[in-house]
């Protein structure tokens, strides 16, 4: 291999996007930077009340064009000239409406400003209505189209954000030729594309959230579709039977992108994918082992061998697609709709009142320090069977067995209940979701033998960490990387360019190991097991109050 080659790696979170420059030898970061959206920023296109979150492309494109040039400038003249590709990955699913040319609606004429003409962000739950009707239209149908995906589908996935624009959006619906996930546009864009039809789709998205699998000979067939809303009727025809990988190449980059952001034509563009996917290869997943993107959320990948996973179907998780995190394994996915959000919904409710102060430096001052200094406090609490109890489905729950449309529960409040002992609860209860999920992979027969920390939480939450060691009972890595998706994106950077044979090798060279174990603490593991086995209670408590409301 040539030391004197270098990856680029674009990695599309929420709030903004990442972009780092690679020694594709060692994986040595270069140069790396970030963009805030600036439209997300002030809230535009959404409404939390309704639970809608929506992006303009424009976020996206400025984004991608001002971190990709920072880096050069930063990396400097010779690492340029001897890029060699470009992977990216973005959030899911998030998909958007485009035209024939393959342009997002909200970029041409008339739909500036029509949030339905853009991009549909993971977190939007709109669609929870759409979503229950497709998993009880999926009961009539001999042909189980939801077993690869879990058993039930979800409102943040493809098809129920699609159906529930077209029905609420009559213009949309007209002048939509297709329905393009993010991280299949953005390498469409860099490759200078101009057909909708040339769209090259990622297994990693078709797979797990549009219900593309080859033992369907791609999607379900125009029936379950067309009875399920004539507004369907014909539309997978608009989508390609094939999907892609991403070790391979979506093309080179296009002259009109090469020159914005000062590179060569030469540089190969490979197949995007979702960030938890990369994220989980930058972290240096191994088989068996919980990969944990830990954000705002959680994303928990794990890879088997296809030929030990055999014909087991795990229910309840967010699918299982072969070749969608390593080519040539069997990835399965699971998460929690919030994990990260929790924190923060904690922290902003304890700062409400500080919007009164005059002095703003001093209040971010105090905001950034909440956190902190609450998991402090929390871990000196002394523990008891019947402490202050949360159940963590603040924006519904995704795995196990999604439900979009549940809320969260905090129980056992007593006039002695101070801000710790509120936060421990929800701390608990964010790792105990994480432990039903490893609970069901080993139920369904897929044994998990350890976790992988990556993501923001994993890297500045030493308290957070441990209670998740003591609640799995199981240790838990850090990945010593700052940006895993990012670097993971590089990895696959690195192998679109033939660096590297295979994803694997591009992991042993690249990768940057870890920088800290969490162990569980025999004394605290019976504690939470007990606990674990009151949270269940609840939950099932919980959930039945939504049940009786329907």
């Amino acid at each position: 291999m040539n030391e004197g080659s270098y990856v680029i790696g674009v990695d599309y979170g929420s709030d903004s996007v990442r972009t780092v420059v690679v020694n594709a030898a060692n994986g040595e970061e270069i140069a790396s930077s970030v963009f805030y959206y600036p439209r997300w920023k002030d809230g535009k296109y959404c409404n939390p009340a309704i639970n809608q979150f929506r992006q303009h492309p424009l976020d996206y494109l400025e984004g991608l064009e001002a971190t990709v040039k920072d880096c050069i400038a930063k990396a400097g003249a010779d690492v340029a000239k001897n890029v060699k590709a470009i992977s990216v990955d973005t959030t899911g699913s998030t998909p958007v409406a485009v035209d024939a040319t393959g342009t997002p609606l909200a970029l041409t004429p008339g739909f500036e400003e029509n949030p339905n003409a853009m991009f549909v962000l993971w977190k939007d739950h709109t669609s929870t209505k759409e979503a229950a009707e497709i998993n009880e239209h999926a009961k009539k149908f001999d042909t189980n189209y939801l077993q690869y995906v879990g058993g039930i589908y979800s409102s943040e996935w493809f098809w129920a954000k699609l159906l529930h624009v077209f029905r609420q959006d009559e213009a949309v619906k007209n002048a939509t030729a297709s329905w393009v996930e993010h991280c299949d546009w953005i390498p469409f864009v860099l490759t200078g594309g101009a057909n909708v039809k040339d769209i090259r789709r990622s297994v990693c998205s078709a797979g797990h959230k549009a219900l593309w699998a080859k033992e369907f000979g791609g999607f379900p067939a125009n029936e379950f579709f067309a009875s399920l809303d004539p507004a369907l009727d014909g539309f997978t025809s608009k989508l390609p039977k094939d999907t892609f990988a991403s070790n391979t190449a979506a093309g080179t980059l296009s002259q009109q992108w090469a020159d914005k952001l000062g590179l060569s034509t030469n540089v190969v563009v490979g197949i995007g994918a979702f960030d938890a996917h990369m994220g989980a290869v930058g972290g240096q997943i191994e088989p068996y082992y919980l990969s944990k993107v830990m954000g705002t959320s959680t994303c928990d990948m794990l890879v088997a061998p296809e030929e030990e996973v055999g014909d087991t179907l795990v229910k309840g998780i967010c699918g299982q697609v072969d070749g969608s995190i390593i080519p040539g394994m069997i990835g399965l996915e699971a998460g929690q709709s919030a994990f990260g959000d929790i924190y923060a919904w904690f922290r902003n409710l304890l700062a409400w009142p500080l919007r009164f102060m005059s002095n703003e430096s001093q209040r971010k001052e105090i905001e950034e320090k909440l956190i902190a200094e609450l998991s402090k406090e929390a871990e000196k609490l002394p523990l008891h069977d019947d402490d202050e109890m949360a159940i963590d489905w603040m924006n519904g729950r995704r795995t196990p067995d999604a439900n979009q449309e549940l809320t969260g529960t905090i129980t056992g409040i007593s006039l002695g209940t101070d801000a710790p002992a509120i936060f421990k609860a929800l701390v608990e209860a964010s790792c105990f979701g994480a432990k039903a999920i490893v609970d069901r992979f080993i139920a369904e027969g897929v044994p998990v033998k350890g976790l992988i920390g990556l993501g923001g939480v994993a890297k500045k939450s030493p308290y957070i960490m441990q209670v998740m060691a003591d609640v799995m009972n199981m240790p838990i890595r850090i990945h010593k990387s700052e940006q895993t998706c990012a670097a993971g994106a590089a990895m696959f950077a690195a192998t679109v360019a033939g660096i590297y044979p295979t994803v694997q090798e591009a992991m042993a060279a690249m990768g940057q190991g870890f920088d800290a174990e969490y162990k569980p603490n025999p004394e605290k593991v019976s504690y939470y097991a007990r606990r674990m086995k009151l949270y269940e209670k609840l939950g099932k408590f919980t959930e039945s109050l939504w049940v009786e409301k329907e």
